[in-house]
């Protein structure tokens, strides 16, 4: 097993997460709020994060729906380079969860961890091929300043060989955690393994 990826406080490891807002109790939910959680996945009921979100169910509903086409869809740009685009959103914007969640999804799919120690290190020169540098310098500049992303930003996505689809979904991708990332760094904290364990102790 690789040992995990620890870069300037960003982490393939899975963490935990504390919220600063008491979340739903699952005994006490209300069938929306139910609904909302099991919209988003089986294990949404368990995560701390959803059941602050299930406070207002319609607006996790919403989300969830949002969430699951834009990252799952079948189509368009391989899911692999999605997370990619979502990890470099939250690496940007220092969500330090969202980016270990994302990287892990990415090294599932593409079978490889190069590109995520890259992006934890120095996002703006991350990247192993043409593609994948254009996708990251994309996804940073979307994020960071989206009302400066023009036509040549997809004149040069289109150049390395993506397909107006892919150009759409990586751009659903990155503005998607620009929102999931602002709605988690400001409703708790992640937690790593180390002060997970001694909390339980």
């Amino acid at each position: 097993m690789n040992a995990p990826i620890r870069i300037k406080g960003f982490t393939n490891e899975v963490l935990s997460w504390k919220p600063w807002i008491d979340p739903v109790a699952v005994a006490a939910a209300t069938p929306a709020q139910l609904a909302a959680l099991d919209e988003m996945s089986p294990q949404a009921r368990t995560s701390p994060y959803f059941l602050v979100l299930a406070h207002q169910p319609e607006m996790l509903l919403q989300r969830s729906i949002a969430f699951n086409a834009i990252m799952f869809a079948p189509g368009g740009m391989p899911r692999a380079e999605r997370e990619l685009g979502a990890t470099v959103e939250s690496r940007v914007n220092g969500c330090v969860y969202c980016a270990s969640v994302h990287a892990q999804r990415f090294e599932q799919l593409a079978k490889r961890s190069d590109v995520i120690s890259q992006v934890f290190e120095e996002p703006a020169s991350a990247g192993t091929t043409p593609r994948e540098k254009a996708i990251v310098e994309f996804s940073i500049r979307l994020g960071a300043e989206p009302g400066k992303v023009s036509a040549e930003d997809v004149r040069m996505l289109k150049e390395v060989g993506l397909a107006e689809l892919e150009i759409l979904d990586l751009v659903h991708s990155v503005a998607l955690f620009a929102w999931a990332n602002r709605l988690m760094l400001n409703l708790g904290e992640p937690v790593f393994p180390a002060a997970a364990a001694a909390a339980a102790s």
